[in-house]
C-alpha cells in the first residue's frame, strides 16, 4: 500500500539519485544505526536484567527475526554465539 503519488515519488527518486554513492551509503548506515538505537531501547525497557549476550541475541531477532525460519535463526544465534 502507498499514499504517495507518482510525481512525489519521482522527486523523491530524483533527489536520492542526485547523490554520490558514497552519500546514499552514508544515508543508510544512519537509518540502520538508528533503528538499532531504537530496537535495543525497546529491547531494554521490556527486558531488563538482561546480560550482555541475551541483549545481543535479542537484538538480533528483533531485526532479522522475520527474514529466517526458526531452524536457520537457531543455526545462526548459535554459531553467533558459539564463543561468547
Amino acid at each position: 500500500m502507498s499514499d504517495t503519488t507518482p510525481e512525489v515519488k519521482k522527486i523523491y527518486q530524483d533527489m536520492l539519485m542526485s547523490r554520490t554513492p558514497s552519500e546514499r551509503l552514508g544515508m543508510a548506515s544512519r537509518m540502520f544505526d538508528t533503528a538499532k538505537s531504537l530496537c535495543l531501547a525497546g529491547i531494554l525497557k521490556e527486558r531488563q536484567g538482561l546480560d550482555q549476550s541475551q541483549v545481543h541475541k535479542a537484538l538480533f531477532l528483533r531485526i532479522y527475526g522475520n527474514d529466517f525460519s526458526d531452524t536457520h535463526k537457531e543455526r545462526i544465534i548459535k554459531k553467533i554465539f558459539q564463543d561468547k
